[in-house]
């Protein structure tokens, strides 16, 4: 709304608020959501982009929520260098290998000014080149080294919030950018069994918990292949989520690492027997693209849903009015109506905090324009109190996960508004993920030859098919239709049979998709 104003108060031309339909554009209809809403737009810088007050409000209210999920199961934060050595990269091999195309490197500490121009100094050059962390393994281990000595050191549980560079050549606003925001936990155990249960525990009670209880966003649970895997994890396990146009998003991963970085940076500890043995670790993240994710999972083609254990302004209340003697009432009415909703008994739902309410006393627009932008913006609801509510002692709410008009709007008396409110948004935050759950299952299918996987491929939507385990046929699959193993799930069904491609023997259907 402030943006409007900035700009006159004239209401946009229809064009400018047009978005693209799905159905017409999915690609653009994502983008014209991030634009309209206010969710980020392309920095100056290739690639990366400017989170916007109205986006990065989610990814706090997503901070808040993961945050409090992670300090439950005991884990603490911490910060870490954005610089890297290369010589830490070079002592993990696999890391070295997987990352090599996505790294920002600083070769140079210092500039100079010749004949009015900014240069690099050639004086200034780096004795080592420093790697602008892609991901954070490798410096984390190499401190890990100086704080564990003992198994009483262990385990070490820590999570960092922080930013990363991955030199992505094709970006998309929040799914893919060169610079994103997230939270990467690195942890530390004595034995294989503990590591090992910390990467189900924050696989299942923290990224799986917050992805359908927070986010409303139904996901699939359990490993990857090893075709999929992260760089240096003996094995990778993810939470993966169908997006409306039928394609895969990785929304979250957790690895159990082995002994791998401990042997590389020569973390060792005593035991109970006073023997010296590795340490076993793991590391798991989510990022900025679970925004993405958001959006797609829920938003139409008015513009943003948003759940609303989620939603930066949870209700916005719309005084009306054609004169300054109607809107005073409406106003007063309004006030009152916010400050019982945000007087309502707080609880673990909306993360102890308190509803945060709009009141738009905007009368420059016309009510018809105030609502479509409330709507565009994914406000869960919507309260209009004009005159005539007011000689009732009613108001009209407005909820935001129906797209058409019909069930959309209900007439509720002013007393115990607030308790209606705050129920009506538990059944919208329910509403978002049943709907979501019942499209992701209504679109996955069966393939049990390779020429019927390759028709429904082409069809929006996940597909099981048998697989023979091997790297080969499943790096086969990629080149020819652009489809990978997403997940393997921990609760697919006991289902021998013979691979789609080989022929050869095959454990259990997996789940192949087109992902971003």
């Amino acid at each position: 709304m402030a943006d409007q104003k900035q700009k006159g108060n004239t209401p946009p031309a229809k064009d400018d608020n047009k978005i693209t339909t799905r159905a017409s554009n999915y690609s653009e209809w994502y983008l014209d959501i991030v634009n309209r809403a206010g969710l980020a737009e392309n920095a100056d810088v290739r690639g990366c982009m400017v989170i916007k007050p109205n986006g990065y409000a989610i990814w706090e209210n997503m901070q808040r929520a993961l945050d409090g999920l992670f300090k439950g199961l005991g884990h603490v934060n911490a910060y870490f260098p954005l610089f890297i050595p290369k010589s830490f990269f070079q002592k993990e091999e696999q890391m070295a290998e997987g990352f090599a195309k996505e790294c920002a490197v600083v070769t140079h500490y210092r500039l100079r000014s010749v004949n009015g121009k900014i240069e690099v100094d050639p004086e200034a050059k780096l004795e080592e080149e420093l790697i602008v962390r892609p991901t954070s393994e490798t410096i984390i281990w190499n401190t890990y080294k100086n704080w564990i000595q003992s198994y009483r050191d262990l385990p070490l549980l820590i999570n960092q919030w922080a930013n990363v560079v991955r030199w992505e050549m094709r970006t998309r606003l929040f799914l893919r950018t060169a610079e994103f925001l997230w939270q990467e936990g690195h942890t530390a155990h004595s034995t294989q069994k503990e590591a090992e249960e910390e990467a189900m525990t924050i696989l299942m009670d923290a990224y799986r918990k917050f992805a359908e209880e927070w986010m409303a966003m139904p996901v699939l649970t359990g490993p990857k292949s090893d075709g999929q895997k992260f760089p240096g994890a003996v094995y990778t396990l993810c939470i993966e989520a169908m997006m409306q146009d039928g394609k895969a998003l990785q929304a979250g991963t957790s690895h159990f690492l082995g002994q791998n970085f401990a042997k590389a940076f020569d973390v060792t500890f005593q035991n109970t027997e006073g023997k010296r043995e590795h340490a076993w670790a793991t590391s798991w993240g989510v990022s900025t693209r679970l925004i993405g994710g958001l959006i797609m999972t829920h938003s139409d083609d008015n513009g943003l849903v948003i759940p609303p254990r989620l939603a930066p302004i949870h209700v916005v209340i719309c005084p009306l009015g054609k004169n300054d003697a109607e809107r005073g009432p409406s106003i007063a009415a309004a006030e009152k109506v916010a400050a019982s909703i945000r007087a309502l008994p707080r609880d673990d739902f909306f993360g102890y905090q308190p509803l945060n309410v709009k009141v738009d006393t905007d009368f420059l627009h016309m009510p018809g324009y105030r609502f479509a932008e409330w709507e565009l913006r994914g406000v869960p609801v919507r309260v209009e109190i004009g005159p005539k509510d007011i000689e009732k002692q009613a108001c009209v709410v407005a909820r935001r996960d129906i797209p058409g008009k019909e069930g959309k709007t209900m007439g509720v008396p002013l007393e115990g508004a607030a308790a209606f409110i705050d129920k009506l948004l538990r059944e919208i935050q329910a509403n978002l993920f049943n709907r979501a759950k019942a499209f992701r299952d209504s679109h996955m299918k069966s393939a049990d030859s390779y020429d019927q996987f390759k028709q429904l491929i082409e069809e929006p939507g996940f597909i099981w098919a048998h697989w023979d385990g091997t790297r080969e046929t499943e790096d086969k699959i990629a080149e020819e239709t652009k489809a990978t193993i997403r997940c393997i799930p921990f609760d697919r069904p006991k289902e021998e049979g013979v691979c789609m491609v080989t022929g050869k023997p095959s454990a259990g259907r997996v789940v192949f998709a087109r992902a971003y």
